[in-house]
């Protein structure tokens, strides 16, 4: 009995000790690191303007209407919603996602004055995984930009150094594709991005 006690108590202080120091020191320590750190990236990434916040670096927001650069299809909620991140779950074989793609395929050839046979990039008519990618493809940003062009009255070479400049090339060189943030650049658009 007495060796059980011992065990018992050992075992309760072990979960104790455990539980202060992965529940209290670790986070504090990771926090007082973050912010000491990275305080802009330990913060969401928030873009403030005038104490406005206008949006994250890091959270796509929906953008509607010929002016804007628009982001990949969330399925977050009802949209964009930070609250609901995450994946529709559909599967390849899903005829719900089948006839959701070809509607998107359809409306954004309309909406980009696109000929029939232009590929349209995937990410223009699938969701991410999480619904709240922030960026899109270079490819999906210069299949916009005449109609953007367009509807601001800018030339499309002003405009291709816009897109440019919000353009974030690969990881380490070699990982990933060149990808465009859609908050950063239609901020710029509209001068509030400075």
């Amino acid at each position: 009995m007495k060796k059980m006690i011992a065990e018992l108590r050992l075992s309760l202080l072990a979960v104790l000790s455990l539980a202060v120091i992965l529940c209290g020191l670790y986070p504090a320590a990771v926090w007082i690191l973050a912010q000491g750190l990275f305080p802009a990236k330990a913060n969401g990434s928030l873009i403030v303007r005038s104490g406005a916040t206008l949006g994250s670096r890091l959270i796509a927001q929906g953008f509607i209407g010929p002016k804007y650069f628009h982001p990949r299809p969330s399925a977050a909620g009802q949209g964009y919603d930070a609250a609901s991140s995450g994946g529709s779950n559909l599967g390849p074989t899903s005829k719900k996602l089948t006839d959701a793609v070809r509607r998107r395929i359809t409306d954004y050839r309309a909406e980009n004055n696109l000929a029939p046979e232009t590929a349209v990039p995937a990410d223009a008519v699938t969701t991410s995984a999480s619904g709240l990618d922030p960026h899109i493809s270079l490819n999906n940003a210069l299949l916009q930009m005449r109609r953007v062009a367009r509807a601001r009255g800018l030339g499309e070479t002003a405009l291709r150094k816009l897109v440019k400049a919000c353009t974030k090339g690969r990881d380490l060189g070699i990982l990933g594709e060149p990808r465009v943030n859609v908050l950063m650049l239609n901020l710029a658009l509209d001068g509030t991005l400075k």
